[in-house]
């Protein structure tokens, strides 16, 4: 932590002089890169457009600090449903039309079902299409099939999808050896335990995302592979998974927020009050560790020439005031807005 100015010129990191903003008792922070992002679900209603629930996720992202955000979205083993085929490739037109008017650099990220072997051709079309570069593996198949619930057309899709089985392994092993020559970065979700973690590492799967066992994220860590877990347990005693413990025995890379963004900066903050990182540790865990296992080197640090995402944070709430993304103010708020509006050069402001 250092205590000097951050300039900003066409969206990037400069040296400066510039017109000035008076920030002394803020924190100036990276802005932050959330690799796995459910909450754009809550958006989702009967009534409103794909457009309006992007719009409400992108400005929820926004004023959470968040200024890189991949939304994930299931490629199932069902025909209808939010989790289909079809919802995922609706999704994706959505956000190539939307995405000029974003606040944040908004992407998805495609939860591929293990048990959708006949889907192969459709899902490395929309991955070229639509130049998806993130893809995790996941198995909730087990699960529903223990569900009495289903309607009859249901249940016969799951049989289908179980018969699939001795399919599986070549299908996967097809899709890591197109990602890898795409350029995708791929791993796995929710793994159960260190077998089943090495088992997708072999095949390139080399992301570790919210496993559910401490076994999983050891085998991870054992062979290089990045741990991925949710913010929102970092500050939960009765979680099933100790996710500070894993924290404070560097068994986790980056935190998430799953369904929620207000979580992000708030697990930052936690770690640091209860001593177990340093303030610039536990945000790398937001910010830096996010784009170097995504390798988006033009950001995740405030350096020079670096691309300009920004987040204010007020010293004494913890609160996020205000939010820059590419240089731009995609969020403003609390005493901070009276700072930004009160300077004396006018500060570009996304709007729609």
């Amino acid at each position: 932590m250092i205590d000097r100015s951050v300039a900003i010129e066409d969206g990037r990191i400069s040296k400066g002089p510039l017109p000035e903003v008076d920030l002394r008792g803020y924190y100036i922070l990276p802005g932050i890169i959330d690799l796995h992002g459910a909450a754009f679900l809550r958006n989702m209603a009967p009534d409103q457009t794909l457009r309006t629930a992007l719009r409400a996720t992108d400005h929820a992202a926004a004023a959470h600090g968040v200024t890189t955000a991949w939304l994930s979205q299931g490629w199932g083993w069902s025909e209808q449903g939010p989790h289909s085929p079809a919802s995922a490739e609706a999704l994706l037109e959505a956000l190539d039309a939307y995405r000029p008017h974003a606040l944040s650099d908004l992407r998805v990220q495609i939860a591929c079902e293990t048990h959708t072997t006949d889907t192969a051709d459709r899902l490395l079309a929309a991955v070229r299409r639509h130049s998806v570069d993130h893809v995790m593996f996941r198995n909730t198949l087990p699960d529903a099939l223990l569900r009495n619930d289903w309607t009859p057309e249901t249940r016969a899709r799951l049989t289908e999808a179980e018969g699939q089985k001795r399919a599986v392994p070549r299908y996967l092993c097809r899709l890591a050896e197109a990602f890898d020559t795409l350029g995708v970065t791929y791993g796995s979700y929710a793994d159960p335990d260190g077998e089943t973690r090495e088992t997708f590492s072999m095949i390139g799967a080399k992301l570790c995302a919210c496993p559910t066992r401490r076994s999983a994220a050891a085998l991870a860590r054992a062979v290089g592979d990045p741990v991925l877990l949710r913010a929102g347990e970092v500050a939960k005693n009765s979680s099933p998974l100790p996710v500070t413990d894993l924290i404070r025995t560097r068994l986790c890379d980056a935190l998430v927020s799953d369904m929620s963004y207000p979580a992000l900066a708030a697990a930052a903050f936690h770690l640091t009050a209860t001593g177990t990182l340093t303030l610039p540790a536990a945000w790398a865990l937001v910010s830096e560790g996010p784009a170097q296992i995504l390798r988006l080197h033009d950001r995740g640090v405030i350096d020079y020439g670096r691309r300009a995402d920004l987040v204010i944070v007020n010293r004494a709430t913890n609160s996020v005031e205000a939010t820059l993304s590419g240089g731009r103010i995609t969020h403003l708020s609390g005493k901070a807005a009276t700072r930004f509006l009160g300077a004396r050069a006018d500060m570009t402001m996304a709007a729609e």
